[in-house]
């Protein structure tokens, strides 16, 4: 039985195109690598993207863990890929003369998406398509669309935590996104807006989502409940700056309020898991009993 398993897996491995590969990712490497640079750049000096360096390593892992199915997959070329391929050269091109980070960094996804599916053809690409979606979040989000979604989460972060500080009995006048407080006055700024822990938990959700959960409904479920999950988070933790500023006003910038951002982000996490898990009880009871979930 053993030969008529492995047969198949070696002669997959002697018809992959490994001149072809070889040549494609060295030119993907070549007319990219600057953009690489800079992304590797940006990963470490914006703190919004401080998940960055995970995704490729994620995605790698992914395609690594489905090896042996992709090797079974005998690759059928197909040169419709290569229209992909050309657009994000393009793409590319124009993106780099106008100075347009976004569009030139999608370029590079795009480009790999192309490459799989001239080499592969479309099956090795479907099986694919997981790990090569996970790529787009690399990729910081435009500049323009930060701007029109962090100012409405401040107002947002700004109102959790001043009507949490007026149940807890602290006296708070806000003003858009400044909260008055009692010993000072506090600020909302984009970095307390909640938009880094969106994306970091966005990401971690489908992550999350395609090593525990095989139903797609609930994959999709969790990736939506990370929005009110990371916005009602962050609510918190300006209350909770609110709250220990009134002991030492300090405690409100600095290290400390560094440190309570990563403990809420934890906690966000934790709850995002229990979501999971009774949502995923309660439909194995609902099965149980004869009703389709």
């Amino acid at each position: 039985m053993t030969p008529a398993v492995d047969a198949p897996l070696n002669s997959s491995r002697e018809d992959l195109p490994w001149t072809k590969i070889a040549w494609f990712g060295l030119l993907v490497a070549v007319c990219y690598g600057p953009i690489l640079a800079a992304l590797f750049k940006q990963w470490s000096t914006d703190e919004d993207m401080g998940h960055g360096f995970f995704v490729p390593v994620i995605a790698g892992y992914i395609v690594w863990q489905r090896r042996e199915e992709l090797l079974a997959t005998v690759p059928k070329p197909d040169w419709r890929g290569l229209v992909l391929v050309i657009y994000g050269a393009v793409q590319m091109v124009i993106a780099v003369l106008g100075a347009e980070l976004f569009t030139s960094r999608t370029a590079l996804v795009l480009t790999l998406i192309g490459v799989v599916w001239t080499l592969g053809g479309i099956e090795v690409l479907k099986k694919l398509a997981f790990p090569l979606f996970l790529l787009f979040f690399m990729v910081p989000i435009p500049a323009v669309l930060y701007n029109q979604i962090t100012f409405p989460l401040q107002i947002l972060a700004s109102k959790l935590a001043d009507g949490a500080l007026t149940v807890l009995g602290v006296p708070v006048f806000r003003e858009g996104n400044i909260l008055d407080l009692p010993t000072q006055r506090l600020s909302v700024v984009e970095a307390c807006s909640g938009i880094r822990s969106l994306l970091s938990l966005t990401f971690l959700s489908l992550v999350y989502g395609y090593f525990f959960e095989k139903r797609r409904w609930l994959r999709v479920l969790l990736f939506v409940a990370t929005i009110p999950i990371a916005i009602v988070a962050n609510g918190s933790r300006v209350t909770l700056t609110g709250l220990l500023s009134q002991w030492k006003p300090e405690l409100a910038e600095g290290f400390f309020h560094e440190s309570t951002g990563w403990v809420i982000f934890m906690i966000a996490l934790g709850i995002l898991i229990v979501f999971h898990q009774v949502v995923a009880r309660a439909a194995q009871m609902i099965e149980a009993r004869g009703v389709p979930a």
